[in-house]
């Protein structure tokens, strides 16, 4: 039996919190799919910062919660709604797909892995686009300020080729730009 450890006590509380966050302000189907989001947000984070891999499992869980999410969201235009999140899925994991390609042809080596790709596919699926670029912006800046400041404390020294889990920055930023977007779209209708 694994022991508990603080990392593992604080993943299970910002998972809690998350889901409670959901389950309060995001009320009905809504909330109880954000709340699986933020599972599987928090699992993808907790997974990516200690192996620097997304478990296509967890992409594949998320996105089916999304296409949930769609068809919740519109449930007289099922269709139309899934089809419009599996079409900003692919474009955003195609626009991941090419950033990888530029970056490996001018670098020489990957610097996006394909659980990326996959989890901006992820995302595109939930958000919509203006959601899904303030997700990708969220998640790129706090990767840059947790990676600066780490720098800085002396604790680790960053080279061009250091390795960092982007997933641990855009999982969360996913939940975080469903909930602005639940709630400020939810604002706009009432």
């Amino acid at each position: 039996m694994r022991h508990l450890t603080w990392g593992n006590a604080a993943t299970a509380i910002i998972a809690l919190i998350a889901v409670t966050i959901s389950l309060v302000l995001v009320p009905g189907l809504q909330g109880y799919l954000g709340a699986g989001l933020a599972i599987i947000a928090v699992a993808i984070a907790y997974v990516d910062a200690r192996r620097f891999i997304i478990p296509d499992e967890l992409s594949i869980a998320g996105l089916i919660l999304a296409l949930a999410n769609a068809r919740a969201i519109a449930p007289y235009a099922t269709l139309q709604a899934v089809g419009t999140a599996c079409l900003r899925g692919l474009v955003l994991a195609l626009l991941f797909f090419a950033l990888r390609a530029i970056y490996r042809r001018f670098r020489g080596h990957d610097g996006l892995g394909l659980g990326d790709v996959k989890l901006a596919g992820v995302a595109g699926a939930w958000l919509d686009w203006l959601s899904a670029a303030l997700a990708v912006e969220i998640a790129a800046i706090s990767a840059l300020a947790f990676f600066a400041a780490w720098h800085l404390s002396g604790r680790r020294t960053f080279k061009a080729t250091s390795r960092v889990p982007f997933g641990v920055f855009l999982a969360p930023a996913i939940w975080i730009a469903w909930l602005v977007e639940t709630l400020w779209l939810g604002a706009l209708y009432r």
